[in-house]
């Protein structure tokens, strides 16, 4: 019981890291200047994806990957 425990806490943890580095790397749209009316409001990045790259979340979906590896030997032993 208590590896499913922590195997749950890290899944929490691993979302809450990949969240916070996602939310560490800026805003995803910018607010409209006073002379730019014309352009489109969206919420795509101005560059090619750099803000959203599956790279810099790696150890936070590891981490959460790792808590479900847990839960399911945890399972799987404590039957």
């Amino acid at each position: 019981m208590l590896l499913i425990w922590r195997g749950a806490l890290c899944v929490i943890a691993g979302i809450v890291v990949a969240a916070l580095r996602t939310l560490k790397r800026g805003r995803l749209s910018q607010p409209p200047s006073l002379g730019a009316r014309d352009a489109p409001e969206t919420l795509e990045p101005k560059g090619r994806g750099d803000r959203l790259s599956l790279k810099a979340d790696i150890p936070g979906l590891g981490l959460a990957l790792f808590g479900a590896i847990l839960i399911f030997v945890g399972a799987l032993t404590s039957t």
